[in-house]
């Protein structure tokens, strides 16, 4: 069996930083840091988890497509809970 590595928090957030500030992939900077993929990973999603890492803006393209989908998607909630009325009448009417 192999020992466990033990990393310094200076260290985790200097490779987390690499990852966001730079733009490159998780595994491009676990391999140059030989680091395991996972591992890295792990330690980037608990930094964004704890607020560590600024979440970036979103464009304006982003922007138009998420009000778009939250209309969509309150549409298809009232469609929905239409349904099920009409669903529940119908099985009333029928028995």
């Amino acid at each position: 069996m192999g020992t466990r590595r033990k990393f310094t928090p200076e260290y985790r957030a200097e490779a987390v930083a690499l990852v966001t500030d730079s733009g490159r992939a998780v595994s491009d900077v676990a391999r140059s840091l030989g680091v395991h993929e996972n591992t890295l990973a792990n330690w980037v999603a608990k930094a964004k988890e704890q607020g560590e890492v600024p979440d970036k803006p979103l464009s304006v393209s982003e922007r138009a497509e998420l009000e778009k989908l939250r209309k969509e998607t309150a549409q298809l909630q009232m469609d929905n809970a239409f349904l099920k009325k009409a669903a529940a009448w119908f099985a009333k009417e029928n028995r």
